[in-house]
């Protein structure tokens, strides 16, 4: 007798950015003030602080050396309209350019 045992692998999609690039995460804002004032949706702002999710190797962009500052679970902020969104396994991230944070939030 024969047993034959199938293993379905799940096959997760991962992003690898590419030279300067960095994968970020938005981080999800709060939704009452410290007051205790819950807002409505339209009242919300887009956040502009997000966590950083993978990191390009950097080098030589457009002739420039480019050195990656930012790290994996960095919390960083960035410019509110920049970097092209992109929805993967059910997940939304935002990728950017390194020159698009504005700063490491500590």
């Amino acid at each position: 007798m024969k047993i034959i045992i199938y293993i379905q692998e799940a096959f997760i999609m991962k992003l690898k950015p590419l030279g300067d690039k960095v994968v970020i995460k938005m981080v999800e804002c709060e939704e009452t003030t410290k007051s205790g004032i819950i807002l409505a949706g339209s009242a919300k702002e887009k956040p502009q602080i997000a966590e950083v999710v993978e990191v390009g190797p950097g080098g030589m962009i457009d002739g420039n050396e480019v050195v990656m500052t930012v790290k994996v679970g960095d919390k960083v902020v960035t410019n509110k309209y920049s970097g092209s969104e992109i929805k993967l396994d059910g997940e939304e991230y935002i990728i950017v350019r390194q020159g698009d944070i504005l700063a490491i939030v500590e």
